[in-house]
């Protein structure tokens, strides 16, 4: 073996390469090919047509104002969820009074990781059903029933959070959140528990308060956990499509009312299966594979730091 390891190595290699060129990148390069013609995705004739596709794409207001919404998401939906997901994780492993043990979280903290992980072993339908009956438009809603019930609402004119169009967006960004913050606050915890107590004792004795442990102990040491994390809440931006096509209102996967949740990929779905163009779509595909991309590789860069070792 050690005379013929790399013969030994591409063979083992071989097979995995070819498996990920002809399902991973073979459909990368057709779905580019396709985007350059005027396929309706019902037939095998096609017409090539060049960039028209792109052109087109970037003077359509719809897929303009869907590309603005994705951004939106981008730059709420990673900040919220990870803030709220690392505030629960500190609590619920250091944020105990602490005692004759030392540092520690707080009573309970088994159970809650249970309560908070629980919405990521719903499915999307599962999810889109429920927040449907929350954001009920009548009294029957729970979202509206609490609010006619503190009198913030009139009973004869409640909140349409569905049909609303400066509300649907917030409205799915809230299920988003909802539904992450657990498989983040597990994240993080499990990233906290390699922490040696000790540094926390310490800094305690030293009188430090426990925002400036968060600060100056726990967030610098959770910085690469964190990153990761924000790297793969910005992919949940940049698709969100079963989410939305389930909950709003719209002609074929969602994105209503009037386009107001309207999401790069939604607007791909009802363009390719709807409409019956294919290629245009395609070039969607293209232009959100590549700012996805882009969006990753800038992530990584902007919130890279030197390793903190402990």
């Amino acid at each position: 073996m050690r005379h013929n390891k790399y013969p030994f190595i591409v063979g083992f290699l071989f097979l995995p390469i070819l498996l990920y060129v002809g399902l991973v990148l073979w459909p990368y390069a057709q779905t580019f090919g396709y985007s350059l013609t005027d396929w309706s995705g019902q037939s095998q004739e096609m017409n090539f047509v060049g960039l028209d596709n792109y052109t087109k794409l970037f003077g359509d207001e719809v897929f303009l104002g869907a590309l603005w919404h994705n951004l939106l998401l981008l730059a709420v939906l990673p900040v919220v969820t990870i803030l709220i997901a690392l505030f629960f994780a500190f609590m619920l492993n250091v944020g105990g009074k602490g005692g004759t043990g030392g540092v520690q979280g707080v009573r309970g903290a088994a159970f809650y990781k249970v309560v908070f992980f629980f919405p990521q072993v719903l499915s999307i339908a599962i999810l889109a059903v429920l927040w449907q009956a929350v954001y009920r438009t009548d009294g029957a809603g729970l979202a509206n029933g609490a609010l006619i019930k503190l009198g913030l609402v009139d009973p004869m004119h409640p909140i349409a959070w569905l049909s609303d169009p400066d509300l649907v967006l917030w409205c799915i960004m809230g299920v988003l959140v909802w539904g992450g913050v657990g498989f983040y606050l597990v994240l993080f915890s499990a990233a906290m528990q390699s922490i040696p107590k000790d540094i926390y004792e310490a800094a305690l004795l030293d009188g430090a308060k426990r925002g400036q442990t968060f600060f100056k102990i726990t967030l610098p040491l959770l910085w690469e956990t964190v990153q990761t994390a924000w790297v793969y809440l910005a992919i949940v931006a940049m698709d969100a499509f079963a989410l939305v096509a389930s909950m709003t209102p719209g002609r074929t996967y969602g994105g209503g009312p009037d386009h107001h949740s309207e999401l790069m990929s939604t607007y791909l779905m009802r363009n390719f299966l709807a409409f019956g163009e294919a290629g245009y779509a395609c070039a969607m595909g293209v232009v959100i594979f590549f700012f996805t991309l882009i969006l990753s590789v800038v992530s990584l860069r902007v919130t890279r730091r030197d390793r903190i070792e402990y």
